[in-house]
């Protein structure tokens, strides 16, 4: 039963998650630069389905934000980036059943949430650059804080 095995690991490794029926599992993960990372396990017939959300599809040089992730996937290992049918942003991965033991999930996890927070600075930098200097703008004028914007300083100065 992979699916007991899973609850087992993840119960074994003590990270938060809620069971959303049978063999589907939400994982929260706290991160640095996001403020967490939601990674689903979803036990199939014949593998473990491991997806994260990452970013929705850029405003802007979609080209350059999707060079880079394809750059990124050479250096991953049990997850890659891809696209949905929207553009939007995710870590994917599968895992053969045989596979599912608590550390190879620590490892899975560990991956995609150092992924995940390593990664989304430089999507944001590359996919959204205008919408940062808009908001940095709107936020130093009308007096609001700045400090979750912090990382794109170099964008909005010279």
């Amino acid at each position: 039963m992979t699916a007991g095995r899973l609850r087992a690991a993840l119960d074994e490794l003590e990270v938060p998650y809620t069971a959303e029926g049978d063999g589907a599992f939400l994982v929260t993960l706290p991160g640095e630069r996001r403020h967490r990372t939601l990674v689903w396990l979803l036990v199939g017939t014949h593998e473990l389905l491991v997806e994260s959300f990452v970013c929705r599809q850029p405003d802007e040089n979609a080209e350059g934000v999707y060079r880079y992730l394809l750059q990124r996937n050479a250096s991953l290992r049990g997850v890659g980036y891809a696209l949905d049918s929207s553009g939007d942003i995710h870590l994917v991965g599968r895992l053969g059943l045989d596979g599912v033991t608590t550390a190879e999930i620590d490892t899975l996890l560990g991956t995609v949430l150092d992924t995940s927070d390593a990664d989304f600075n430089p999507i944001l930098e590359r996919g959204f650059a205008s919408a940062i200097r808009r908001e940095w703008a709107w936020r130093t004028r009308t007096g609001q804080p700045v400090k979750n914007l912090e990382a794109f300083r170099h964008l909005v100065q010279p």
